[in-house]
């Protein structure tokens, strides 16, 4: 039978920008999905995922943060802050009940944070490629002259593969912001199981974030998932296969008691 796709719908929030939302209602623990930075919720990953929750009979929600996407706001104002504030507000408002949070890239970031902020709304972690502290650790590895130069400027230009224009620009506001919510530098009050899948030919973050990350949770439950050939996005077949699976096993995992 055809499985009907979620529309798009707008959450209105007083004082600040509308945010964009594809909701599945279903069974709990639903599974809400947090995008990486400058993505977005129409990608592969977050397509499979509404698709295998709703075959599932489970809640899925995936959105865009302030700026990106379909939401309202200008994404050169966003912070790290921002977004994590976008996400709490779809747990506090948009969803019910525990989450698997299953974050990708910098939504990895995100879903930490959320994790300490909400740990009763938070079931479990899936992190895809999870890009923790990762501006600011790359900025802080950078020669002092080449910070010298960028602070002289007030901003850093990255070169990227993954948009048109072949960089990033992230001002040195948004560097010192996101200092503030690095979750890296000592232990993760988090005690739910985590997963973390990460290539080992990723691009753009290194798998030992993963590693470290794993280390960081205080959760006795914490796997990492290496994968050889993975690369960044984690957008192959078999990768989304994985993620799949991974979360199937949390739900089982969740619903069965022991």
């Amino acid at each position: 039978h055809l499985q009907v796709s979620s529309t798009v719908q707008y959450a209105a929030r007083p004082d600040l920008p509308k945010l964009a939302y594809r909701k599945v209602k279903g069974k709990s623990p639903g599974v809400v999905f947090l995008p990486g930075f400058a993505s977005n919720m129409g990608g592969k990953k977050a397509e499979a995922l509404e698709e295998f929750c709703q075959s599932l009979g489970h809640s899925y929600l995936r959105f865009d943060y302030t700026g990106c996407g379909s939401s309202e706001g200008e994404m050169g104002d966003g912070t790290v802050g921002t977004w994590k504030r976008d996400v709490l507000y779809v747990l506090d408002e948009l969803v019910e009940g525990p989450q698997i949070l299953v974050g990708s890239s910098m939504g990895g970031w995100l879903m930490c944070l959320a994790a300490i902020a909400r740990p009763e709304r938070t079931a479990a972690m899936v992190g895809i490629s999870t890009a923790a502290d990762h501006f600011v650790t790359v900025y802080n590895t950078l020669p002092i002259e080449a910070r010298k130069e960028i602070e002289e400027k007030g901003q850093w230009v990255v070169p990227t593969k993954h948009n048109e224009e072949g960089s990033i620009t992230f001002t040195t506001e948004f560097l010192k912001e996101a200092e503030q919510h690095c979750v890296l530098q000592s232990p993760i009050p988090v005690t739910c199981p985590v997963r973390l899948i990460h290539g080992m030919k990723d691009q753009d973050v290194p798998w030992h974030i993963s590693m470290q990350l794993a280390e960081r949770v205080l959760s006795n439950d914490v796997d990492v998932i290496l994968r050889k050939h993975g690369q960044h996005r984690m957008a192959e077949k078999e990768d989304i296969k994985l993620i799949v699976y991974t979360i199937d096993d949390l739900i089982d995992k969740l619903t069965t008691l022991v």
